[in-house]
């Protein structure tokens, strides 16, 4: 009976856990720390094979043969980047970005965001080719982590400061595409890029002529993926692309794509983020020293995420209001918005993804050097966000 009793509770406590707004920052946090432990104990060798293991599909002289952290990295990232592109197109058409008004001031704290940590990034990394193919890593921010971090504060946080950090972390990710299609993409195979295209101009078509049935897009999608796989083109814009497809509303008033979007937000954020946090957090710090921290391309990632980051998108934004293009919200100080733009410095899994692209093919020395960047500029900024945020939100909770 006792057995009985407990069992209703412990599945109410996951509920109840899933419910949290933080919730899927706490998952990729423990899925990092879990790396980070595994990669550092006798379990490592085991963890280095895993992700080397070969998997192979093949259909007819169709084949895609990789190993499981490139499946995990180009597979079940689309995925990711699928959610990414339906919460772009939702903001698009009917959100934070259908007015001009709302999206100015967010705007230019992003591009300060990415301005400002590539400039220190690439100066730290001046004359080494190689490593300035990182210059986008402290670029980028993890919503995730963020918002899971303003979470914490609860009713304490303004609602139009939420909605700064959101509108911000989606011109990020629009950037992240952008710098993905344009400064990561390999050799290109212009047969896979016609096949490509032609399911593209598909799926507009299907948009055009009414079809709602999300499984067709979903189909269509997998086409897509494979063609820009096989393209040289990053795989997960396949994902943003399809997505950008899926119809807004129906006949009858009712949303295909809100309902697409969530329904994935579960097991993005229960179960593809953790995955890709594991299989790409696993940093062996055996042998490692204060004066690794001191290489260039460490170095530069740690103060593009824990300085560029806040002090550009705080500059931008501070330009802004000097000019009178923009003025803060209601209830939001100055403060609050540092502590934002340090919570924008958290930059883990898109910093993380992007790091894999950059040195994809580099040395050890470049992937050891960003992993590490990214974890010590992201807690480093996660701590100053909180800092900030404790001693300059109100301590009672308030409505908007």
């Amino acid at each position: 009976m006792k057995q009985d009793n407990e069992t209703p509770l412990i599945l109410d406590a996951v509920r109840d856990f899933m419910k949290l707004e933080s919730a899927g920052g706490i998952l990729l946090l423990l899925a990092a720390i879990v790396a980070l432990l595994v990669a550092n104990s006798p379990l490592a060798g085991f963890y280095s094979e895993l992700l080397d293991t070969t998997v192979a599909v093949q259909i007819g002289a169709l084949s895609i043969n990789k190993p499981l952290l490139l499946w995990i990295n180009d597979g079940l990232m689309a995925i990711f980047f699928f959610l990414i592109g339906l919460e772009i197109k939702r903001e698009v058409m009917e959100g934070e970005l259908s007015s001009f008004k709302q999206v100015v001031l967010p705007g230019m704290g992003a591009l300060g965001g990415m301005v400002v940590p590539a400039a220190i990034y690439a100066w730290l990394n001046w004359g080494d080719a190689i490593a300035l193919d990182g210059w986008a890593i402290p670029v980028a921010t993890d919503i995730a982590f963020a918002l899971a971090l303003l979470g914490v504060f609860g009713s304490r946080v303004p609602t139009s400061l939420k909605v700064f950090l959101l509108t911000l972390a989606i011109f990020d990710d629009l950037a992240a595409i952008v710098i993905i299609a344009l400064f990561y993409s390999g050799d290109l195979a212009v047969s896979s890029l016609l096949v490509a295209a032609v399911a593209l101009v598909i799926g507009v078509i299907m948009n055009r002529m009414g079809v709602t049935r999300t499984s067709s897009y979903i189909l269509l999608g997998i086409v897509l993926w494979i063609a820009v796989l096989k393209s040289g083109v990053h795989a997960t814009l396949a994902g943003v692309l399809i997505a950008f497809c899926v119809p807004m509303r129906d006949r009858e008033g009712q949303s295909p794509l809100r309902t697409l979007e969530h329904d994935l937000h579960g097991p993005v954020a229960f179960a593809i983020l953790p995955i890709f946090a594991f299989a790409n957090a696993g940093l062996e710090l055996g042998g490692m020293s204060m004066a690794d921290l001191a290489h260039p391309v460490t170095l530069g990632v740690i103060l593009g995420l824990l300085v560029g980051k806040p002090l550009g998108i705080l500059a931008f934004v501070a330009i802004g209001v000097a000019l009178r293009f923009v003025q803060l919200p209601n209830n939001v100080s100055w403060m609050q918005i540092f502590g934002v733009a340090f919570a924008c410095g958290i930059g883990f899994t898109m910093s993380l993804f992007i790091a894999g692209l950059a040195f994809e093919h580099g040395s050890g020395d470049y992937f050891s050097g960003d992993r590490l960047g990214i974890l010590v500029g992201s807690i480093l900024s996660a701590m100053a966000a909180y800092a900030l945020l404790h001693l300059s939100l109100p301590q009672m909770a308030r409505k908007d």
